[in-house]
């Protein structure tokens, strides 16, 4: 077992993951990178067609040509979401090479790739550095990986490639329409799912790159949201996948009573605050309450007369009712949740497709995330230091993905709306099981039985002195939760093994996964 230490949020994380030195995270902007960006190896035009047809006849085929062997890291992206097939023909072809031992890293998982774990059975795959949704969550935090799970960011994976953290052998890009030379988009074609983003670093840094397409057009795709100069190989196929799967539990309005009581509150929150109004910016991420907070937030903004300047999306149908409507002149998409914001993105010059690295790579020269005015996002606990978990539940199981969480959180006004408990289980507690997000930089947490507004942010507090709104304590709701619902649960029973380390925006370990004990 690798040597613990105490970083500076108080959390014992190993000093070494899978063999590689880790550094202990120094707290929120305390690491200052050192170096220089790393790049992809050099290659010659003399090496490919002249004609630009770098057609392969199959994935088996391409993997082959780009050498794969054992240890190597393969890397896929998520863009298909819940309907992604390409990620699993990847790996079952290398099991049908012989091909031990690679690390799966992939922008997020999801159900869809509950294949992978007979692969990490058998050998195939030794660990999975990306999100660990579902029945992978589960599988890791048993203790059943090989390799120790390593959780980033959208913006701490493409730090991860920029800086060497993480060199991709092999990068497989599904991409709905694409031409023989490699050019690809993802806003057309039969499994259109909107931008490729989260792909582009792969694109640009891997050793190799292989473009998979169902939608081959002859040269040029026009636009191009990966440049076939970046790609070595395509590869057509029947289906990469179902765009209808995009569209997941975590990406609907909620029909809850009680969450749609809290988005309420919460655009009364940000409208009294005096954050609603010409010109702002904000972002609501993918859960139910976040999405349904739009609606409240469009009704206020119609009513004022009021436009954003930009939305930060994850894109869907509501924030481009909104930009149709005039209520701003800009989405600026990380990420497309539903067929409508497809749809636009392909129609609508306001639509922007964007990446991790203009958004929130926190290893360059500024991002989006800290321009906006305020973000709106979910987690899984929050604490009386108002700290944030997004992986785990209170039970020790590792169940979900950072995605681009970490690095909304240095937004103007980072709020989180949240029940006050699920199952009957509080979700204050008084020590995230899991830390995600410290607490310095969430601001507002929003619950069906009050507001409580970090005592970090005297201007927030002081903006809204003799509001309606019920603004109250954490440690008073948290009270009133388990005067209602119990005490908190029993701590799991969690071993000494790391499964898995969460790692900041900056590349540091800010907190370790442990092996739940039956």
């Amino acid at each position: 077992m690798s040597r613990q230490v105490q970083n500076a949020a108080g959390r014992m994380v190993p000093v070494e993951i899978n063999g590689v030195a880790a550094v202990p995270y120094a707290g929120p902007r305390g690491h200052q990178p050192t170096g220089r960006k790393t790049g992809p190896l050099l290659r010659s035009c003399a090496d490919f067609p002249a004609d630009g047809d770098k057609r392969v006849e199959s994935i088996k085929q391409a993997l082959v040509n780009a050498g794969l062997k054992d240890g190597m890291t393969i890397s896929t992206h998520h863009h298909l979401r819940n309907g992604d097939r390409v990620a699993n023909l990847v790996f079952a072809a290398a099991a049908e090479l012989g091909v031990k031992d690679l690390r799966w890293f992939p922008s997020a998982s999801f159900p869809c790739h509950d294949g992978m774990i007979a692969h990490m059975d058998n050998g195939v795959i030794h660990h999975i550095e990306g999100s660990l949704n579902g029945p992978l969550g589960d599988y890791c935090t048993e203790g059943r990986m090989r390799g120790t799970a390593v959780l980033r960011s959208h913006g701490g994976r493409w730090q991860a490639i920029q800086d060497g953290e993480v060199r991709i052998d092999i990068a497989v890009i599904a991409a709905p329409t694409a031409d023989p030379f490699g050019n690809a988009t993802g806003d057309r074609g039969p499994a259109a799912c909107g931008l490729l983003g989260f792909a582009l670093a792969d694109s640009q840094y891997a050793d190799h790159v292989i473009v998979v397409t169902d939608n081959l057009v002859p040269f040029p795709c026009i636009p191009w949201q990966i440049q076939g100069n970046n790609v070595d190989q395509v590869v057509v196929i029947d289906s990469i996948g179902d765009p209808a799967k995009i569209v997941s539990g975590s990406t609907q309005i909620t029909k809850s009573p009680d969450r749609l009581l809290i988005a309420e509150m919460t655009a009364r929150f940000c409208d009294e605050a005096g954050i609603i109004r010409d010109g702002f910016s904000f972002q609501a991420g993918a859960g139910g309450t976040a999405l349904s907070f739009g609606l409240f937030l469009r009704d206020i903004m119609r009513e004022r007369r009021i436009k954003a300047r930009f939305v930060r999306g994850g894109s869907n149908q509501y924030l481009v009712n909104m930009l149709e409507e005039g209520l701003t002149d800009y989405i600026l998409d990380g990420q497309t949740f539903d067929l409508e914001g497809v749809r636009s993105m392909r129609e609508n010059p306001g639509h922007v497709n964007t990446s991790p690295f203009t958004s929130y790579n926190w290893n360059g020269k500024g991002n989006f995330a800290s321009m906006l005015d305020c973000v709106v996002l979910g987690a899984t606990e929050v604490d009386l230091g108002f700290n944030g978990n997004v992986v785990t539940h209170s039970d020790g199981r590792l169940l979900h993905g950072i995605g681009g969480w970490q690095n909304c959180l240095f937004s103007k006004c980072t709020i989180l709306p949240i029940p006050s408990f699920r199952d009957r289980i509080p979700v204050i507690v008084d020590n995230v099981t899991t830390l995600c997000g410290p607490g310095e930089l969430i601001d507002v947490i929003v619950t069906e039985r009050g507001i409580a507004i970090n005592p970090l942010r005297r201007d927030l507090i002081e903006a809204v002195q003799g509001s309606s709104l019920p603004i109250r304590s954490l440690v008073d709701i948290k009270r009133e939760v388990e005067d209602l619902c119990g005490g908190p649960a029993a701590k799991p029973r969690l071993g000494q093994k790391v499964v898995a380390a969460i790692k900041w925006v900056d590349g540091t370990v800010i907190d370790a996964v442990r092996q739940l004990e039956k």
